[in-house]
């Protein structure tokens, strides 16, 4: 009985045990290639949203800033016997960009460290001639402090601008913001921009692996305003500081990691389209992308 019962057991050959192998390892092959894709879609995408994310952030701060340029407080009658409206010293016209107060004055081009009497050292040079990283802001605009006897009214001069960075071989910029504030007391007729008030700050960085900042001041029809407004003996420059209306931004940002499987082609390079003439061209792996938007001034009248 136990003999029968023996020659009755079935069981796989070497060559069945071998096909169901090969068959496993097929079926965890697809798996993994299909969990490899997935992964690297949610990858991207992650990615993706990181720079559009963190990109929005900083255009709202710039848009808070920017809509502030030029505003001017005014206390009217009051019982705390200060002046009815701002007594502070206004320097703008002919005098420099560092010393003016006009509400917006935009430096095309300029990837240059930002020195304030020397607090920051040295400016940083670019990484090559042939960069073109970032035009620099300056806005400028006063509030009021009614706890502040000795000086009520304010001006603070906030500035956007790019330095070049090199962390283990990475070449590429990042954002920072600078914020300075005038210094005049009641009793004083003149003043002097600090940077080491309360409110201030010197070279705070916003932003990492910056591409490009641009920055274009437009008129109120909306057109590109020619030569560009700032400070100095060009006269028409110098006017065209009270005609800025409006700004539009781009912000171009880049990939912390690559992000491309493969480097583009030489001639047909990734490009990243710039609202002048800045149009850059990349080959390596890393993501680019941009935000773009049109903040409006509402405080910049004709004149101080």
């Amino acid at each position: 009985m136990k003999k029968n019962y023996l020659k009755n057991i079935l069981g796989f050959t070497l060559i069945e045990i071998l096909i169901g192998v090969v068959i496993s390892s097929i079926m965890m092959a697809a798996m993994y290639t299909t969990y490899s894709v997935v992964n690297r879609s949610y990858s991207q995408v992650t990615d993706r949203a990181k720079i559009s994310r963190s990109g929005r952030d900083i255009v709202e701060m710039m848009m808070r800033d920017i809509r502030m340029a030029g505003f001017k407080y005014r206390l009217g009658t009051n019982t705390l016997d200060f002046p009815n409206t701002s007594y502070l010293q206004f320097n703008g016209g002919d005098t420099t960009i560092a010393l003016s107060h006009d509400p917006i004055i935009i430096e095309k081009d300029v990837s240059l460290g930002f020195s304030i009497s020397g607090t920051t050292g040295d400016p940083t040079p670019k990484h090559s001639d042939d960069d073109k990283c970032c035009d620099r802001i300056h806005i400028v605009y006063d509030d009021f402090n009614q706890n502040n006897e000795n000086q009520p009214y304010k001006r603070y001069k906030i500035t956007y601008y790019a330095l070049p960075l090199s962390e283990g071989g990475d070449a590429r910029y990042a954002a920072y913001k600078t914020v300075q504030s005038w210094i005049q007391n009641l009793d004083e007729e003149t003043g002097a921009w600090v940077s080491d008030c309360s409110e201030c700050y010197v070279g705070q960085k916003i932003r990492d692996h910056i591409v490009d900042m641009e920055f274009i001041p437009l008129d109120a029809a909306g057109r590109k305003i020619s030569p560009l407004p700032k400070p100095g003996s060009d006269t028409t420059a110098r006017e065209n500081l009270y005609k800025i209306r409006a700004v539009d931004v781009r912000l171009t940002f880049r990939s912390k990691k690559e992000f491309y499987r493969f480097n583009a082609k030489a001639d047909t390079p990734r490009l990243v389209k710039a609202l002048g003439d800045r149009t850059q061209a990349f080959v390596d792996k890393y993501l680019r992308d941009s935000v773009v938007v049109t903040i409006h001034t509402r405080n910049i009248g004709s004149g101080t």
